[in-house]
């Protein structure tokens, strides 16, 4: 009987198998522990961002931390939850949370490579926090809070490849400037679809259950906001009108910054 020749038990199969379950180990380690706010300012040197937008504070880990941030003058906090990796799809799941002092918005965010992110989110924003900012450009002042029950964006190469949603608003009182005075009058249930356009983003505002558009916006890529009102937005506010336009027609067009310095 001849006996095998007893084999080496770190072959280099195996060698190299614990070295990459070790490297893996570690990446693990170091996205779970790393500190977020050291991993930002390390990178924040490589990192362009609006004007509008200033970062201020980063905590947490890289795995599950927060960071408050100003938007254009307003106070907002951020907080991320990573889920595990896809390595089939080479996508990354992401919990997040972006509130402000009233509002909120919830989402799923999944980081594919290369360079592809997907958001679908719902919230809720109290439209009263914003009143300076809308007072400031000129619009109407609605009470209550508007509803956002869906919230779909894709950015690829780090441009917004596509946006779709869709809010509602419950109805009620609006003022709007009208010279040295202030209009006001009570509205019926409204909704908002947005999408996007060739020059950035649309969006429809028209009564829940209506049969046209009472008024569409588009926000161009360059932070310029073209407004336009139509015959049926007068109707829904019971206010009188002049002339023989019909509900379809538009009544009002503007075109102005979005914000200061635009994006």
């Amino acid at each position: 009987m001849t006996e095998s020749a007893p084999k080496a038990f770190l072959r280099p199969g195996k060698v190299l198998l614990l070295v990459l379950a070790g490297v893996l180990v570690y990446l693990v380690a170091l996205v779970i522990w790393v500190p977020a706010g050291w991993v930002w300012h390390q990178a924040s040197a490589y990192v362009t961002l609006p004007p509008q937008i200033q970062v201020r504070q980063v905590s947490g880990t890289v795995w599950s931390g927060a960071a408050g941030v100003t938007a254009a003058g307003y106070p907002v906090r951020v907080n991320w939850a990573l889920g595990w990796p896809s390595l089939a799809s080479l996508q990354l799941p992401v919990s997040l949370t972006i509130a402000s002092s009233q509002s909120s918005l919830n989402g799923d965010v999944t980081v594919g490579w290369p360079a592809t992110v997907n958001l679908a989110a719902t919230g809720r924003i109290a439209v009263a926090e914003f009143e300076n900012l809308i007072r400031q450009s000129g619009g109407a002042m609605i009470e209550g809070d508007v509803l956002v029950d869906r919230l779909q964006l894709s950015l690829k190469d780090n441009r917004l490849a596509n946006a779709s949603g869709y809010g509602r608003w419950g109805g009620g009182l609006v003022t709007w400037p009208m010279g040295n005075q202030t209009g006001q009058a009570v509205f019926p249930a409204m909704e908002a679809d947005l999408s996007t356009s060739d020059g950035g983003l649309a969006l429809v505002v028209s009564e829940q259950g209506g049969e046209g558009p009472a008024a569409d916006a588009n926000i161009l890529w360059n932070g310029t906001l073209e407004l336009r009102v139509f015959k049926r937005m007068v109707d829904l506010a019971d206010q009188p009108w002049s002339g023989s336009a019909q509900p379809g027609d538009v009544i009002f067009r503007v075109r102005q910054p979005l914000l200061p310095g635009g994006l």
